[in-house]
């Protein structure tokens, strides 16, 4: 599980810690990525649990996730 890893450090280490995570993927098979950033959500999950207040909103395809999430944010 990573916590909002991608959310530190300056633009070098943010790079070194999605290389990392996509390295994660392949050896572990599943990663959980807790993260505010849609952009880094995009580019290193398929699949997106969205919470809402503690509760399952929505739970899919990453790109079907956050359409919805963003049309919900205005974002």
């Amino acid at each position: 599980m990573i916590d909002e890893a991608l959310a530190t450090g300056d633009r070098a280490f943010q790079r070194r810690s999605e290389e990392r995570i996509r390295e994660l993927r392949k050896e572990a098979g599943t990663v959980f990525l807790v993260s505010h950033n849609n952009k880094s959500i995009r580019d290193t999950c398929d699949r997106v649990l969205w919470l809402e207040r503690g509760e399952l909103r929505m739970d899919g395809p990453t790109e079907e996730v956050l359409k919805e999430y963003e049309k919900f944010t205005g974002k």
